[in-house]
């Protein structure tokens, strides 16, 4: 506790009313953003909306304030989906609270035990292929409320989903779909004008003003809206919509009490649902020092966001970790401190009191619209295809093997057999000597003061690579050219080159030169783009203008 209070004091020495007016306004953004996701991130995970921000409130707030990163934004995500509808569909919403304090409990234990450093471990491929079969999904499951179509049934797999679905044609709601295109076409166009207002806003305002004008119009389809869809009960009165009232303190089991086959058969999900969060919420992590040039600490991290996933089942909300989306408003909005993500909670809580009324008009097609807008741009569809065109073969094969379980299957066996194989991936190149990775800030007497240079050897692969051109980047800040020597590097894998590309990114414009690469290198990091740079040369050996002898 002494360290956890040190370290904010720390953070906070120098902050302000102008640092307080950044959060401020980063928080309020970022809850304008929040609100109408943990809505639909609900929704799509089978349980009224107002879960969704329980979630952003009681795991947001607690989360910000006890995790390791000071620019992570956390609740409900896109990617918790696939898991958590079919742990409702078989044990209800106190199956989904029980399974999330489990996995609470997991990733705290995560964090206690010091694993926060084990996401290096999980290649690309094994990430990439997640989360574009989690994109896909979600994208599919919501055709239903785009299009406003009537189901049959609601199967826990995705061959029957599709089938269930293609049967479903015929019931098309053309104004439900037109509501849901013109949020999606209303997302697209505003975030290519890169303004302070986010497109999540503009298209869920576009879709509710034009549900109002075709349910206020005689003779045109009615327009499902999330009052009509959803009701309430408080104090004996039905209402429409989410409650306006605070989360309240609830055992997640109910009054029936927590039965133990229940604990033993959510097992499975629970685990699935603690890596797959870990794993997000590190990732967004190393993404918000990257745009903020800060640094995390992944095992309090970790830590946080257990205790927010233990405690946040008792006020009725789901699982939650970071959101790089939500991350990345935050940071471009001015966020300074983790004080800016607190904010977004309150902001939501005041929200959910006063606007609730309001949220009732939201049309259904217009959450399913701006979730398939947010399942696009998490599954990264541009990298995936630029992966399996350039990657390894090994690679692709764990590419779309973790693609293909996540779609076919569910994540649980994702998860897990992603994990095995990201295990074998390691161990095949540990078995090729692949531990003899360096990387040495090197001044040579004959090179220019102002040059560092670095020397790889082995092969870069993703257990090791990120450390080294993390190093790269953070030993080359005072210098004005930078030498990476790879002549002894044997091979280098689709991790290390994305690894490659994050430091030259850090680099900014300071001159690189790729030092001594075989062909076979030279053609993979051609191929992938990096020489496309105005600042890197690809060269046999160090440029003799870089050496004292130059300027004899």
């Amino acid at each position: 506790m002494n360290s956890f209070a040190t370290k904010w004091r720390t953070q906070l020495a120098g902050y302000g009313a102008s640092a307080f007016r950044s959060d401020f306004i980063a928080g309020i953004t970022v809850g304008v953003v929040a609100i109408p996701l943990g809505m639909a991130l609900a929704i799509a995970a089978g349980v009224p909306p107002q879960h969704g921000l329980y979630t952003v409130i009681v795991a947001g707030f607690l989360i910000a304030l006890l995790g390791g990163s000071r620019f992570n934004v956390s609740g409900p995500t896109a990617a918790f989906v696939v898991i958590l509808l079919p742990i409702v569909q078989q044990y209800g919403l106190s199956g989904l609270l029980i399974a999330t304090v489990m996995s609470g409990v997991i990733l705290l234990l995560m964090g206690v035990l010091r694993l926060g450093q084990l996401v290096r471990y999980v290649p690309l491929p094994v990430t990439v292929g997640f989360t574009a079969g989690i994109g896909f999904v979600i994208a599919f499951l919501q055709l239903k409320d785009l299009l406003g179509l009537t189901l049959a049934s609601s199967p826990i797999h995705f061959i029957e989903k599709v089938e269930v679905y293609f049967q479903a044609g015929p019931t098309l709601i053309w104004s439900d779909a037109l509501v849901g295109v013109a949020s999606i076409m209303a997302f697209i166009l505003w975030a290519r004008k890169k303004r302070a207002v986010p497109p999540h806003l503009i298209a869920l305002l576009v879709g509710t003003g034009l549900a109002l004008v075709i349910n206020h119009v005689g003779g045109l389809p009615h327009v499902t809206t999330l009052g009509e869809k959803f009701h309430y009960t408080l104090n004996g009165v039905t209402g429409q919509g989410i409650p306006p009232v605070p989360p309240a303190f609830a055992l997640p089991w109910g009054e029936n009490g927590l039965n133990m086959n229940t604990v033993l058969d959510l097992l499975p999900s629970a685990i699935a649902i603690a890596l797959l969060g870990s794993i997000e919420s590190l990732l967004c992590a190393v993404v918000a020092d990257g745009m903020t040039k800060t640094r995390h600490n992944p095992n309090r991290e970790l830590i946080g966001q257990g205790i927010g996933n233990i405690i946040a089942p008792f006020f009725a909300g789901i699982p939650a970790t970071a959101a790089i989306a939500r991350t990345a408003t935050n940071i471009r909005a001015g966020a300074n401190s983790r004080v800016a993500s607190m904010i977004h909670a309150v902001f939501v809580l005041a929200a959910m009191i006063a606007l609730s009324p309001v949220l009732s008009y939201v049309p259904m097609s217009a959450l399913a619209g701006l979730l398939i807008m947010v399942a696009w741009n998490m599954s990264e569809a541009p990298h995936f295809v630029r992966m399996v065109k350039l990657a390894p073969r090994y690679d692709v094969a764990v590419l779309v093997s973790c693609f293909t379980l996540t779609v076919v299957f569910d994540m649980v066996v994702a998860v897990v057999v992603g994990m095995v194989l990201a295990i074998g991936l390691l161990v095949y190149r540990k078995v090729r000597r692949q531990h003899a990775i360096e990387a040495r800030t090197h001044q040579h007497d004959d090179l220019l003061p102002s040059i560092s240079v670095h020397r790889l050897g082995g092969v870069l692969y993703f257990g090791a690579s990120e450390k080294v051109f993390e190093k790269v980047a953070h030993d080359s800040s005072e210098h004005e050219t930078v030498v990476v020597d790879m002549s002894d590097v044997v091979s280098i894998d689709i991790s290390a080159l994305h690894y490659l590309e994050q430091c030259l990114n850090l680099l900014g414009e300071k001159k690189v030169y790729l030092v001594g690469l075989v062909p076979a290198l030279r053609n993979k990091i051609e191929r992938v783009g990096l020489t496309s740079r105005p600042n890197v040369v690809l060269a046999d050996e160090v440029p003799a203008e870089l050496r004292h002898t130059a300027n004899a």
